[in-house]
């Protein structure tokens, strides 16, 4: 149909114009979270740092996540994203370079909680963005694509950080996990200054869509909101936010599968490094690996869940599929190959998951129950991101071995799987079809 047509053209117009650079800043804000990884491989030894004093360190970014993501959300809504991402990445890329001044635990733990502390409005004001320009059957396929930035900093930041490590040290009198930090903190400076002149608060602001073309997705945007209203009554103000049990209920999903994320992220370069090479360069390689396949899954996953208009078993199953791979990594007898395998497809599995989950969110709550919502379900989820890696080095301090940890992650991708299945139910994303507005015809 016509109409269909023209539908498609708008909303590939605007993907082309905000999803490629949206995904590169994620990518940079994504490789200052998680670079510490590799940097561990000659930090820690430097240092002197316990497997626990690494965990505490990478995870405490998330305690300043925690406390000011929501007050951030709130903050964008108010101010618009064009004046507040760009000044967030300026600042983040700064706190992210500084991080060649650690010198000890109290260091580590003081600067990775700044960096937490700046980036908390990142994310979650990019999910609360996309709702600006996408109605809900778009989202996941949305969502996906932007979010693929977190395996491809893996794919790209891996091999690049292995590089730095193995070439650039004592160069300058830096070691090279300080050349990690300062080197992989300038694209975020750069995005951040190129995102004042990019962004625009939304389709009323954009100068590149034709009038029709805004009116056309104000009016999509407005009618759902107006469904949302009609599906979800009492889901609009803060106050609901809070109170709601779906809301709580998906904050402890996410946690879940944030446990597994940042268990994977911070500890794979580790694995890898035990397990099959010590070469920081062949370790960057092969964590590429796991990340590249993740980016795949994402996408067609995303692809799917839109498609179908379902939500739940997408989201279910990725995590099933991923509790498995991780339980039977840790079988007795099973080569280093094999298990790198497992992880690899565990890796991909929850990549998928958490995707696709936060097409939930913003399909249950509008107005600025959205706004607090989303940054509340990613706060809670986001403290996995703190007790996931100190918990695998406690373990790895106690046991001398990954394998309790990696039954850990599997426990916790399975509690996410259930809680899906038997919390929510079953809900679409209904294939609305809108029609740009028809131009008035002119008078002879």
């Amino acid at each position: 149909m016509l109409a269909d047509a023209v539908e498609r053209s708008v909303y590939a117009k605007v993907t082309w114009r905000i999803i490629p650079f949206l995904f590169l800043c994620y990518v940079f804000a994504y490789v200052d979270r998680v670079n510490v990884g590799f940097a561990k491989l000659q930090m820690q030894s430097d240092l002197g740092l316990s497997d626990a004093a690494y965990g505490a360190g990478a995870g405490i970014f998330f305690v300043g996540y925690f406390l000011f993501e929501v007050p951030c959300n709130l903050a964008l809504s108010k101010i618009g994203a064009k004046y507040w991402l760009g000044p967030i990445m300026i600042v983040w890329g700064i706190v992210s370079g500084c991080q060649l001044f650690i010198s000890g635990p109290m260091t580590l733990y003081s600067i990775r909680f700044l960096l937490g502390v700046v980036e908390s409005g990142f994310f979650p004001g990019v999910i609360l963005y996309l709702t600006f320009w996408y109605p809900r059957r778009y989202r996941a396929n949305m969502l996906a694509s932007f979010m693929t930035a977190i395996p491809i900093s893996g794919v790209i930041g891996g091999p690049i950080s292995g590089w730095i490590l193995n070439n650039l040290s004592n160069s300058q009198s830096l070691r090279g996990w300080q050349w990690l930090f300062l080197l992989e903190a300038v694209p975020s400076l750069l995005a951040g200054l190129a995102s004042l002149y990019f962004l625009e608060n939304g389709p009323a602001h954009a100068r590149w869509l034709e009038p029709a073309e805004r009116e056309f997705l104000e009016r999509a945007l407005r009618e759902e909101e107006d469904l949302k209203r009609l599906e979800a009554p009492g889901h609009t103000t803060v106050a609901d936010a809070f109170r709601s049990p779906k809301v709580w209920l998906l904050s402890f999903t996410y946690f879940g599968m944030v446990m597994v994320n940042y268990g994977v992220s911070f500890w794979l370069p580790q694995i890898v490094k035990e397990s099959l090479t010590k070469d920081p360069f062949r370790i960057g390689l092969l964590t590429a690996i796991p990340w590249g396949l993740a980016a795949i899954a994402m996408v067609l996953v995303g692809r799917s869940s839109d498609r179908s208009g379902e939500r739940r078993w997408h989201i279910a199953l990725t995590s099933l599929i991923c509790s498995a791979g991780f339980a039977a990594s840790t079988f007795p007898g099973i080569s280093a190959s094999v298990r790198f395998l497992l992880l690899t497809i565990a890796t991909g599995a929850i990549a998928s998951s958490y995707s696709t989950f936060w097409a939930l969110p913003t399909t249950l709550l509008s107005g600025t129950a959205a706004s607090a919502g989303i940054a509340w379900i990613n706060s809670i989820g986001n403290l996995a991101g703190y007790f996931s890696p100190y918990l695998v080095g406690v373990i790895r301090d106690k046991t001398g071995s990954t394998v309790p940890a990696l039954w850990m992650l599997s426990m916790c991708c399975l509690g996410s799987a259930l809680i899906t299945i038997f919390c929510f139910s079953p809900r679409k994303a209904a294939p609305v079809r809108h029609a740009l507005p028809e131009k008035p015809s002119s008078q002879t």
